[in-house]
């Protein structure tokens, strides 16, 4: 074996209080690009749930229009175990910063032109091809975003802080949630003719500056030292994805499955029950919105105790306890809902969300802790975006489905959510058995 090179060397030497102080640097700058990212992502959904199939597909507003843009909602998804391939191979094989300042330009450039488009009246069928071209890039921006963040933070983190530091990625989800809100809550303010003409596009249009702030924060962090010593040692895998899915399937497979309802938990609330409240049950979309405001600055503000709790407990106990009451919280929240009185469906999503988020903050550590480092970005990211895909871009479009066959009741949808929650607590325990912060 190659002796380590000045870059793993120097960090081994560097001392601790410098140490600590890149890792911090280097959790900021991947919670700041993450939020970048997924604010872009969630302006998407939310946008979808309430103009998108008016303005691109030519829906009016009615049902059809509606399952189109959830429809295009869910092709971003699709991309994104694309970008997971593509640029966890690259995450694997070059390293982590240069292929995150990639992803990060792809995801602004493409939400900055969404907001350009011209509609369906003005070029008809042109308009939604578009459209959705431009929602598959943000899906590969996405798709090769989470899993480098996530591993620029863990790797850098003291020892024992992995699963900790894992966790600043995570927080960028709710702050890219409250600040996409907060945006369309702001807008929708205006005339609704407004709204429809040009309001919607602020959103998109306003991701040029963040995405130029989050490079410049991310252009100053140091490459994971993790990868830079395998690196130096000459252990990068030639073929991530091959290695990956010849010699870790059943992790892969768990890391899937794990991962369900900490995906499609966060598209049931904000792009499915915004539309099932503003439309079936006919609440003010403004009121609705600034209902999933409050619940994401809750979100913020109480997902790290998520892995606070992990640190006491252990993660196997505290998985098992925020999901199993996150899974007998699924209905409370929709019966909460169901009676259109805001306070209510605040308190009802508020309950069933702090415990889902919770576990999504362990979720990103669990996973990069069960992968060895050499396909760590392909595996992590593959698990995360494979659920994506399947189980949580169709998180809307099946809960639609669902509703309309059932003649607008709500149950199946309830039912369905219910298993997603069975089926990530049974996975995520397995996964832990194989994990090193088990």
């Amino acid at each position: 074996m190659s002796k380590p090179t000045a870059t793993a060397a120097a960090t081994d030497r560097a001392p601790a209080t410098d140490r600590e102080r890149t890792a911090r640097k280097a959790g900021l700058a991947s919670f700041i690009g993450t939020t970048v990212e997924w604010y872009d992502f969630y302006i998407y959904s939310t946008a979808s749930a309430l103009v998108l199939g008016k303005i691109f597909f030519g829906g009016g507003g009615d049902t059809t229009g509606a399952l189109e843009a959830f429809g295009s909602l869910w092709l971003g998804f699709l991309a994104r175990p694309i970008g997971g391939i593509v640029f966890g191979h690259l995450g694997d094989r070059i390293g982590r910063k240069k292929t995150l300042v990639t992803t990060l330009l792809m995801m602004g450039i493409a939400t900055t032109l969404i907001g350009l488009l011209p509609g369906y009246d003005e070029v008809g069928v042109a308009a939604p091809i578009a459209l959705v071209l431009l929602r598959m890039v943000q899906g590969i921006a996405v798709g090769g975003e989470w899993g480098g963040a996530v591993l620029i933070a863990s790797e850098h983190a003291p020892k024992g802080k992995a699963l900790s530091f894992g966790a600043f990625a995570q927080q960028g989800s709710p702050a890219g949630s409250i600040l996409a809100t907060g945006m369309f809550a702001l807008l929708t303010q205006l005339p609704d003719d407004d709204f429809d003409a040009w309001g919607w596009r602020v959103p998109f249009l306003f991701s040029a500056v963040m995405v130029v702030i989050g490079l410049v924060v991310r252009l100053k962090v140091e490459e994971s030292p993790e990868f830079a010593r395998l690196r130096d040692e000459k252990r990068v895998a030639k073929v991530p994805l091959r290695e990956l899915v010849t010699r870790h399937p059943g992790t892969l497979a768990l890391g899937v499955l794990a991962s369900s309802i900490g995906i499609a938990a966060t598209y049931f609330i904000t792009t499915f029950v915004l539309s099932w409240s503003t439309g079936s049950l006919g609440m003010d979309r403004s009121t609705m919105l600034n209902v999933l405001l409050v619940y994401s600055v809750i979100q913020f503000f109480t997902q790290p105790f998520g892995v606070l709790l992990a640190d006491r407990f252990g993660p196997r106990r505290t998985v098992a306890a925020l999901l199993s009451l996150n899974f007998a919280l699924v209905p409370v929240m929709y019966a909460c809902v169901s009676t259109t009185q805001p306070v209510i469906v605040a308190l009802g999503i508020c309950l069933l969300g702090i415990t889902g988020a919770m576990n999504y903050a362990i979720l990103a550590g669990l996973l990069a802790a069960a992968f060895p480092i050499s396909v760590r970005y392909t595996g992590i990211s593959l698990s995360y975006q494979l659920c994506s895909a399947l189980i949580g871009g169709t998180a809307p479009l099946v809960g639609e489905w669902l509703l309309r066959s059932a003649g607008g009741s709500i149950v199946p949808v309830v039912i369905y959510q219910m298993a997603l929650v069975a089926v990530s607590l049974i996975c995520s325990l397995a996964l832990l058995k194989r994990s090193r912060e088990a």
